[in-house]
């Protein structure tokens, strides 16, 4: 089999990264997404054409009642044009309901498109991409990214759609009350757009910083979290506490520079509005003075420059939006850029022939960038029937080593085979049917014991249930529950001790039946009487099955048909316990280390 090419992995976010690439990732996103949703986005644009229209024309109409009903003492005209503005009114209002009804559901399915599309993506990596982002940094793509960038194009429905026809329009219908008086627009809206440019410029850095901080208080929490009761034995809670404030303070300096800025954003649009008014209402006393415009011209040429004024506050907003949602969508990009290093195969094997065999040929993993492979050329078969235990010094590759047989990572060197078939070219669904795996740390979800229980085998019976709990000498404690299967489990499993967490695990894997089993030292929270009981009946339960054992305990390991020894990624013996105490120096070590002489004897 050709050898398997290193994944792609996405560069880090860069705070470097020009802007017009920034720029081209939030709109490729954005285009990727919204493309199922052009009818509801064209009926959008539509309402809030019509939405705007409806606006600017107000204004015009005001002005009519003042200089032909007001000034004139014509009732019947004020009582003409106000059903007219009443009427375009009610339209106004109708088609800004529809507006933000399609704008609010079109960024909701958005941002519901967003986050499946991560989730998906993050269920394919293997370990080693999980590894290279991070628990706490993908849980705020998936949820902080994801809503910013959604909250970005809710507004841009809502508010950006609008305001540059009402800037422009504003402008045109300006002009068409009176054109000496706009000259005073060629000087708002200039000082007004380098205001706000200059003001967004500098936030773009701290956007970045601050979803970076975030990622830290994320960490840092769940950290706190998850080592509760670590902190509380080594009574290191005010030292945790420190590390929550370091991280919590930088996250609140950053975010306090953006809200200062922010803050100082609007005094500065509403200064420039408040002193164009003025000016506005002082040329504008002196035209109507000489007669050049009337009084209504005036109120609706004030009426348009606050409908200018309002389309730039408008995309003020968004320019406070647009350089997070930015940082954000390279972030949600990098995650959905990135390539599994476990790659499904394109011309899957759907059917073993065989019973479980397992053999690992000349294998060899290496962790990017890593400067020593973590195994080197490793052979080593298992049979039906058989038990084979790997045990080694702390670091020495097992774990890593029996990760490679469910493919939780892929060997970059090598073949691991079930079967005579390279477990790269199996279908996953005979994969998981195939080999069941107890980690090293087991974890429960959250549910019931039977939900856990039925995780591999959701058709299973509660016979079948009680059978797998009965070998995995869980069964006494489950009966002892609130609920017996039914009994509630937290998430993680907190609310059971590490070793009933393992057997349930245990048992969880027995209900799926596998025909290889693998056990990453799952029995190191057992004492030694459960420990002899487990394996006793595991024994009987999986005779005809391939089993392999990674174990720190001699004891676990001793009676097992074959013992391959590791150390330093490399296999330095295979045999027995008494062939390996006689003849190989490594083993020699560890069991002494555990027994006595005459123990291991």
């Amino acid at each position: 089999m050709p050898p398997i090419p290193s994944p792609r992995f996405a560069p880090p976010a860069s705070p470097h990264l020009a802007e017009p690439e920034r720029q081209r990732v939030l709109i490729q996103l954005l285009r990727t997404h919204l493309r199922p949703y052009k009818k509801p986005i064209a009926l959008l644009v539509l309402l809030q054409l019509l939405q705007t229209s409806a606006t600017l024309y107000l204004p015009n109409l005001n002005a009519d009642i003042i200089d032909d009903g007001v000034v004139k003492g014509d009732t019947g005209r004020i009582l003409e044009l106000g059903s007219v503005m009443i009427a375009i009114s009610v339209v106004q209002v109708v088609c800004n309901i529809g507006a933000v009804y399609y704008g609010a559901r079109t960024a909701s399915a958005l941002g519901r498109d967003m986050r499946a599309a991560v989730f998906d993506r993050v269920q394919s990596f293997s370990a080693r991409e999980m590894g290279h982002f991070g628990a706490p940094s993908l849980i705020t793509r998936t949820t902080n990214d994801v809503q910013q960038v959604q909250m970005l194009v809710l507004l841009a429905f809502t508010l950006m759609v609008s305001a540059p026809i009402m800037c422009v329009g504003g402008i045109v219908m300006a002009l068409g009350q009176d054109v000496t008086l706009s000259a005073v627009l060629l000087a708002v809206v200039p000082v007004l757009g380098v205001s706000v440019t200059v003001l967004v410029l500098r936030m773009r850095p701290l956007f970045r910083t601050m979803q970076v901080r975030l990622d830290t208080v994320n960490r840092v929490l769940r950290e706190q979290i998850t080592g509760n009761r670590v902190i509380r034995a080594f009574v290191r809670d005010g030292y945790e506490q420190d590390r929550f404030r370091e991280a919590n303070t930088e996250l609140t300096d950053v975010a306090l520079g953006t809200g200062r800025l922010m803050a100082l954003m609007f005094p500065t649009v509403l200064t420039v509005v408040n002193v164009s008014s003025v000016a506005v209402v002082w040329f504008g006393a002196q035209r109507v003075d000489s007669g050049a415009i009337q009084i209504g011209a005036l109120t609706a040429f004030l009426a348009y420059l606050m409908q200018i004024v309002m389309a730039v506050m408008m995309a003020t907003f968004m320019f406070m939006m647009v350089p997070r949602a930015e940082v954000c969508a390279e972030r949600i990009e990098e995650v959905l850029g990135t390539d599994s290093s476990v790659v499904p195969p394109a011309a899957p094997v759907r059917k073993l022939r065989g019973q479980g065999s397992l053999e690992l040929r000349n294998v060899e993993f290496s962790y990017p960038g890593a400067e020593q492979p973590v195994l080197h050329r490793i052979a080593l078969t298992a049979r039906p029937g058989e038990t084979t235990a790997i045990i080694g010094s702390t670091g020495s590759g097992k774990s890593t080593l029996l990760g490679l047989v469910p493919r939780l990572f892929d060997a970059t060197g090598g073949e691991v085979l079930v079967d005579g078939v390279d477990v790269r070219e199996l279908e996953p669904e005979l994969m998981a049917r195939t080999v069941g795996l107890v980690p090293q740390k087991p974890y429960l979800f959250s549910g019931t014991v039977a939900t856990n229980l039925r995780y591999g085998q959701p058709g299973a019976s509660d016979e079948e249930l009680w059978q797998a709990l009965e070998v995995a000498q869980a069964a006494d404690f489950v009966r002892e529950l609130d609920g017996g299967l039914d009994a509630p489990v937290a998430q993680g499993g907190t609310n059971v001790s590490g070793g009933q967490r393992q057997r349930l695990a245990i048992a969880r894997t027995l209900v799926q039946r596998p025909e290889i089993y693998l056990f990453d030292d799952s029995f190191s929270a057992l004492d030694y009487a459960t420990d002899a009981a487990l394996r006793a009946a595991l024994a009987r339960e999986t005779a005809e099955a391939t089993v392999v054992i990674v174990a720190q305990r001699v004891s676990t390991i001793r009676d097992a048909d074959r013992i391959v020894v590791l150390d330093e990624g490399r296999v330095v013996g295979t045999g027995t316990h008494r062939e390996l105490m006689a003849g190989n120096e490594t083993y020699r070590e560890i069991v002494l280390s555990q027994l006595t002489e005459a123990e291991a004897a």
